[in-house]
């Protein structure tokens, strides 16, 4: 049954396809230097502007015949019927029996829209405004009644990459409180970054935030219990440092309790929120403590702005949509199986790296909705930096190497607004620098595209081999209005949708991520070993028992 409902119709049923895979021979053979000069209206024709967004992809190859097909494509997968399942209650994922509701903790308050669901989103978001509210009020204290003036962040996943990504992107706009407020990000299971931290911070002023869907991640507890244990150290073991000093945001409220987090100080998610689209519920408290609550609405606000966008717009005009169908055009048929995220923007440092979690756990699969194994590729390798740094690292391999490589460029148009930077003597030459990112942006995107034809001509006589370049690599721009909480709300949806989009096409389970669990099943198998539990390594491989000897200081002989 299972089956039956969750099958959609795979390449070889669909006419799209088969067009598709004969379009891609003459596509292959044809430079974006010839698709420009046979189209002069290619940027009309393909490039898409919605709200605060622009989306250029006139630098993909494809022409209006790929176009149409890859539009039709979408048709032929049912991506309508898919999206509407998408925006409704129905068991999405289905080997974990749960919906997938992301979208629904964007919904307005004032929505009428999934009368059963909205109330308790609302009910757990009021919660955490106010909690924010009084943090920077300096109502929030500590065990001795001091005002609390850092807050750590202990999470990892979706629990730490959605955070520390929106927080680094909008620390333009952190908000200002009763007393100066840092937010700080723990994630890793081996200590270091807590180690670091801890160094810097007082324990009668720092409250932490422990984010863990289930509240059974080792890697989150294990560094929870080291911060209690530097509490205990500090303040003396007594009840209010587990209720004045951490705040607990889980689906599971009976192991937060069974941990010491005190009731109120407690915040709610559902099953039905997947780790890598949490930010958007009390997993973005250090979102809304950096913003600010009007902050934080405006992410949502803008987040749902692209979900009606999704839901209703014509394909040939449906960002999300045309990112998918690009995406899957350059994997599938160009055979192009690495993605390079390349924004012109230092407070996008870590988008790069929500993106791999968000696109690799969600669509690094091999086996269909129909139990079957796929016949083509699935999710490319996404990477990238921050595109200026990024210049001075791996560009090289981009321009001149043999590797064919898509790439997005995103950039805002404005910086440094005068109301926004009034502090800022240099304001003028801070506009400058970052007219000078987006000249690097689109000079790189040309480069790409057009090789020695982005030359100018004195540069191509007698140009040696080795200072050619062959262009040809396709890209998308994403310029945004401004980078503030609610483009950047815009964007992140975009990118999400764009997953979902690719899940259908490629016929796989976007929701689920059975491929992270049975790793963290065989590190608890060695770990008694290592903690001198257990002395039996017969069970292990040849490689591992050699390994477990040199880190147990076991010699032969």
């Amino acid at each position: 049954m299972i089956n039956q409902i969750y099958s959609i119709p795979v390449k070889d049923q669909t006419l799209a396809f088969d067009k598709l895979s004969i379009i891609k021979n003459k596509i292959k053979d044809t430079h974006l230097n010839d698709l420009f000069a046979k189209a002069p209206s290619r940027f009309k024709d393909f490039s898409v502007e919605y709200d605060q967004v622009v989306f250029d992809f006139s630098k993909q190859r494809i022409d209006l015949d790929t176009f149409k097909n890859l539009i039709d494509f979408a048709h032929e997968q049912n991506l309508n019927p898919w999206i509407k399942k998408l925006f409704s209650t129905e068991q999405i994922n289905y080997t974990e029996h749960r919906a997938a509701m992301h979208w629904a903790l964007r919904l307005p308050k004032s929505s009428s829209e999934f009368s059963e669901i909205n109330p308790s989103v609302q009910t757990q978001l009021e919660r955490m405004y106010a909690l924010v509210e009084k943090i920077h009020a300096g109502q929030f204290r500590g065990a001795t009644g001091e005002v609390i003036q850092d807050v750590v962040n202990i999470g990892v996943g979706g629990s730490d990459l959605g955070p520390l990504m929106v927080t680094h992107a909008l620390s333009d706009f952190k908000v200002k409180t009763a007393k100066p407020l840092d937010v700080h990000f723990v994630s890793t299971m081996d200590g270091s970054q807590l180690s670091e931290l801890l160094h810097q911070l007082r324990p009668e002023t720092t409250l932490f935030i422990i984010s863990s869907k289930s509240f059974g991640t080792i890697d989150t507890l294990s560094n929870a219990q080291t911060v209690r244990q530097w509490l205990e150290k500090a303040l003396g073991y007594n009840e209010k440092i587990l209720q004045n000093h951490f705040i607990g945001v889980s689906t599971k409220p009976e192991k937060m309790t069974e941990w010491g987090i005190a009731v109120d100080k407690q915040l709610l998610l559902w099953d039905w929120v997947g780790g890598r689209y949490s930010l958007w519920s009390c997993i973005g408290l250090p979102i809304a403590l950096m913003v600010g609550v009007e902050g934080f609405k405006q992410l949502l606000a803008g987040a749902y702005a692209v979900d009606q966008h999704f839901q209703s717009a014509p394909f040939h005009q449906n960002i999300p949509v045309l990112m998918g169908l690009l995406g899957a055009w350059n994997n599938n048929f160009l055979d192009i199986q690495t993605h390079a995220v390349l924004p012109y923007d230092g407070r996008l440092k870590y988008f790069a790296a929500y993106l791999q979690q968000l696109e690799m756990e969600s669509n690094g699969k091999s086996i269909q909705r129909n139990g079957e194994k796929v016949s083509f590729a699935t999710c490319p390798i996404v990477w990238g930096e921050v595109g200026p740094n990024a210049q001075h690292a791996f560009y090289q391999l981009l321009h001149q190497g043999t590797h064919s490589v898509s790439c997005d460029f995103i950039a805002p148009v404005r910086r440094y607004n005068a109301n926004q930077f009034t502090y800022v003597e240099s304001a003028d030459a801070l506009v400058e620098q970052h007219h000078l990112a987006l000249s690097n942006c689109l000079a790189q995107s040309r480069l790409l595209a057009f090789g020695n034809q982005a030359l100018v001509a004195d540069e191509l006589e007698d140009l040696p081999a080795y200072k050619q370049y062959e262009g040809n690599q396709p890209s998308s721009t994403i310029l945004l209005k401004e980078l503030n909480p609610y483009s950047l709300g815009m964007l992140i949806t975009m990118y999400e949708h764009k997953v979902f989009v690719q899940s259908v096409l490629w016929n796989i389970n976007p929701f689920d991520q059975w491929g992270v669990e049975k790793g963290k099943e065989i590190a608890n198998q060695l770990l008694p070993i290592l903690n001198r539990e257990q002395d039996d390594l017969s069970t292990f491989d040849a490689s591992t028992q050699g390994l477990l000897k040199i880190l147990l200081g076991k010699t032969d002989g």
